[in-house]
C-alpha cells in the first residue's frame, strides 16, 4: 500500500503539471506559455463554464505565496461529543443538521470556515487560493468517504461562479434547492482529495491546506 506520503506527492505532482492546447473559459491560460511573473494562471477543463477544480496551476515567477499548515474543524458543538463536536454552531445552531446535510459536509463547511480566518489574518481571502489538499475520513459506520458532501461543503466556498456570465451559481445544501452560495467565489483551485485511515485528531472526518498568491499590486 502506497504512504500517504507518496500519494501527496504523486497528486502534487499531477496538480502543478500544466495542460497546454486547450481552450478554456472566459479566456484563463488559453495557450501553453508561462504565466508574467507576480501572476497565478489556473488552466481550466475546456468547455466548462464552472469547472470544480483546474487541471494544474502556473506559477509566474516572483510570485509571493502563503501556504497554510494542515488544518481541521474547530470544536465548536460544546454540547457533543465525537464527530458532531466539530457541526459550526454558528452556521448550524445547536448542532441540528438539516435534511440531508451529512456529518462529512457540515465538517467540510467548518474547515473551509476555518481557513478563510486563516487567510484573512494573512491578508488574503478565499479568490486567492489556488491550490488545495483535503484528506478525508470515513465517518463512523460507513465503508468510505464521503466525498459528495465534502464537495457540497467545497462548493458553498470555492468553484460557484459561471466564469462566462459573471453570476453565481446555486449550491444545494444538503438535500435543499440550490441556493446562492456561503461565500461567492470564482476561484478554481487546483485540487487532490484523500481518503486516509486516520486523521490526527479524533473525530475529525475533513483536514484541508491551502496554497494561496498574495494579489498583485
Amino acid at each position: 500500500m502506497k504512504t500517504r506520503r507518496a500519494l501527496i506527492a504523486g497528486a502534487a505532482a499531477v496538480a502543478l503539471f500544466l495542460t497546454g492546447g486547450a481552450t478554456t473559459a472566459a479566456g484563463w491560460f488559453p495557450k501553453p506559455k508561462p504565466p508574467k511573473p507576480g501572476t497565478v494562471v489556473p488552466a481550466l477543463p475546456a468547455g466548462q463554464a464552472n469547472p470544480m477544480i483546474a487541471n494544474g496551476v502556473g506559477i509566474g515567477a516572483n510570485t509571493p505565496i502563503y501556504k497554510t499548515s494542515g488544518i481541521g474543524p474547530s470544536a465548536l458543538n460544546t454540547g457533543a461529543s465525537g464527530e458532531a463536536a466539530y457541526i459550526d454552531t454558528a452556521v448550524f445552531p445547536g448542532g441540528t443538521l438539516p435534511a440531508g446535510v451529512t456529518i462529512t459536509e457540515a465538517q467540510g463547511i467548518n474547515v473551509l470556515r476555518r481557513i478563510g480566518e486563516n487567510l484573512a489574518v494573512a491578508g488574503l481571502s478565499y479568490a486567492d487560493v489556488y491550490t488545495m489538499r483535503v484528506f478525508l475520513q470515513n465517518p463512523s459506520g460507513a465503508a468510505a468517504a464521503d466525498f459528495a458532501g465534502w464537495n457540497r461543503a467545497y462548493r458553498q466556498y470555492f468553484a460557484n461562479t459561471d466564469l462566462t456570465t459573471g453570476a453565481y451559481v446555486p449550491v444545494p445544501l444538503g438535500t435543499a434547492p440550490p441556493a446562492k452560495p456561503f461565500v461567492v467565489n470564482k476561484a478554481c483551485p487546483s485540487r487532490f482529495a484523500l481518503e486516509i485511515e486516520n486523521l490526527p485528531v479524533s473525530g475529525w472526518l475533513v483536514e484541508v491546506e491551502v496554497d494561496a498568491a498574495y494579489p498583485k499590486r
